[in-house]
């Protein structure tokens, strides 16, 4: 099951599809222009039957044959114009939609980046994915055929409708007798298909997680041998999607019967009834060869509403999916009224922060209940706590990678929440211990955060991240390391993401425990670079492990949520309980580590 919700109340197809305006506004002209040469063309055709008509009325029935030439090239021109009317009717409308399209996934691709962390938390990346890539090139789609051919066959239709009556009011009245039955059962298709549709559209956005997850964790599965159980899961993910497939299509199947059986019965019970009238004088032959020309240009208008109802339908569904990821509310963005930083200290302060995650049980206690810390410009703060005591958490804040619930944070006494987004990044960088990287070269990678920096400042950022093995690949920094750095060790990811916090010259600089996957020789070494550059730094780092503490000035243990102690190392040792608990952990982790063959 898709973890994304559902909307409580499903709004009618127009006014879902009414709130598509913004990005379709530009397009409208184009748009409207297509309709309006799309019901020219429906027009033509149904122009066609009344020469017919004439033809076989006057020309034919008196004998006079010196009019079936005049009479055919009519015909003939009435088709050149309505190729060339459903010609320019794509013309027109097709280039306009692929730019709504590209409007519309830029917004959707701008909207992700703006939305909170928690926000990526919650929503698997598949369904991100498939709406992203199917559901707005479903959209793109229905505007450029389905809305065009419901407004062109709908016009066609009714004045076909009112053309057949004209004929013969008899067959026209029978004939639009059989048009109730098939509104009928329109209505209950759209029901049962609505559902169906929706279900398989999140299911196929499951689908595209368990791929994505599958991909990214193909080392581990094959590690532990559960190639196997990964595809059980998947087939069982597949074969659901397959059966709401097939409730698509037996729907589907069933409005297509309907729609072919009820307009070739009327057709033929009208064929029996115009032989009669006709045999009474009552209609003339060329009324009746107008007639059945007439509600064959209506048949395709007809049987299309099947297609155009699943598709209405389906594109729906996918304004809904597309709408409910835009819908999401920014909730960290920038202050109506911001101020800025010239000259900054790198002054961090806590003061009362308090946090706890959204989905978080209303009984429990704040993740962070009442953080007061203060690092001064230049100093280092470790961060020293048990296991799931909140430590990653707390270094998340200072970006506003998350929004504190309670309390403030400053950097030199401004609040960071009165500061703009990207200003703030800029002051404040992060290395995490989970190192990201994009399938880009390692220049860009490194320079993520400083994208005008020199190559001197490039080259001193490898340098205290101790990364010099870019210069050993192919080109150099210029190499592109593929998707997430994969094809990189994951010490060396982890390098180079540190070398990216260091190259953006930040005023408080983020450590999340960037150096777990390092060598001790290497450890050691990065640690002296470090030591150079946090000199000068504010810095907050995590510690894992007795090296890193040693990096620190002063340490700050986290426990149950507070801050119960701040000092150096020596000084909690002797004074602190639970610091020593935590340090001497530490020590059993760090001497497992170095035990381990490199």
């Amino acid at each position: 099951m898709s973890a994304t919700p559902g909307p409580e109340r499903r709004k009618s197809i127009p006014r879902t599809m009414a709130r598509l305006a913004p990005f379709v506004r530009p397009a409208l002209p184009r748009l409207a222009g297509g309709i309006a040469v799309g019901i020219g063309a429906g027009l033509v055709a149904l122009a066609i039957p009344q020469v017919l008509e004439v033809l076989v009325d006057s020309a034919l029935a008196d004998g006079d044959s010196s009019a079936v030439l005049p009479a055919t090239l009519v015909i003939l021109a009435l088709g050149v114009v309505e190729a060339f009317a459903i010609m320019a009717r794509r013309w027109l409308i097709l280039a306009p939609n692929t730019h709504v399209e590209s409007r519309m996934r830029n917004a959707l691709y701008t909207h992700l980046q703006a939305l909170p962390v928690a926000f990526h938390d919650r929503w698997p990346s598949g369904q991100l994915l498939s709406r992203a890539v199917h559901d707005i090139s479903l959209i793109r789609r229905w505007l450029a055929f389905g809305v065009v051919l419901l407004v062109v066959n709908a016009v066609t239709v009714t004045v076909g409708a009112v053309l057949l009556i004209g004929i013969s009011p008899l067959l026209g009245g029978v004939f639009l007798l059989s048009a109730i039955p098939v509104w009928l059962i329109a209505i209950r298709f759209e029901r049962t298909y609505t559902k169906a549709a929706r279900r398989s559209q999140d299911q196929a956005g499951d689908l595209a997680t368990a791929v994505e997850e599958s991909v990214h964790g193909i080392r581990v599965l094959k590690a532990f041998g559960r190639g196997g159980h990964a595809l059980a899961k998947f087939e069982r993910q597949a074969e659901e999607l397959r059966g709401t497939e097939m409730e698509k299509a037996r729907a589907v199947a069933f409005i297509w019967r309907w729609l072919s059986l009820l307009p070739d019965g009327t057709l033929a019970v009208c064929l029996v009834l115009g032989a009669v009238l006709a045999a009474r004088g009552e209609l003339s032959a060329g009324s009746l060869v107008a007639f059945f020309a007439t509600a064959t240009v209506l048949r395709f208008p007809i049987e299309s509403i099947g297609f155009l109802l699943s598709f209405t339908v389906d594109a729906r569904n996918s304004v809904d999916r597309f709408f409910e990821v835009l819908d999401e509310p920014v909730l960290i963005a920038d202050p109506d009224e911001p101020r800025t930083l010239d000259a900054p200290r790198g002054r961090l302060e806590f003061r009362g922060v308090r946090f706890r995650y959204p989905d978080a049980p209303a009984s429990a206690r704040d993740l962070l209940d009442g953080i007061d810390l203060v690092v001064e410009p230049g100093e280092t703060m470790a961060i020293v706590g048990l296991t799931g005591s909140g430590k990653s958490t707390l270094t998340a804040l200072p970006p506003r990678l998350y929004e504190v619930t309670g309390g403030s944070i400053t950097i030199d006494g401004v609040d960071i929440r009165e500061l703009r987004l990207a200003e703030l990044r800029r002051h404040v960088a992060m290395a995490f211990e989970d190192a990201t990287l994009f399938s880009d070269t390692v220049r860009a990678n490194v320079l993520l955060g400083a994208p005008d920096a020199t190559d001197e400042a490039l080259a001193e950022a490898l340098s205290v991240a101790q990364a010099g093995f870019v210069h050993d690949l192919p080109h150099g920094v210029d190499t592109i390391i593929g998707e997430e750095g994969l094809s990189l060790s994951g010490g060396q990811r982890q390098r180079l993401a540190l070398a990216r916090a260091v190259a953006a010259k930040p005023a408080v600089l983020v450590l999340d425990d960037p150096l777990s996957a390092l060598d001790v020789e290497t450890e050691v070494l990065v640690e002296a670079a470090l030591r150079r550059l946090l000199a000068a730094t504010t810095a907050l780092v995590i510690a894992h492990r007795p090296s890193t503490v040693m990096l620190a000035d002063r340490v700050a243990v986290l426990e149950d949520g507070r801050i119960t102690a701040v000092g150096t190392h020596s000084q909690l040792l002797a004074e602190h309980e639970h610091y020593r608990y935590v340090i001497s952990s530490l020590e059993t982790d760090d001497t497992s580590r170095e035990e381990v063959p490199a």
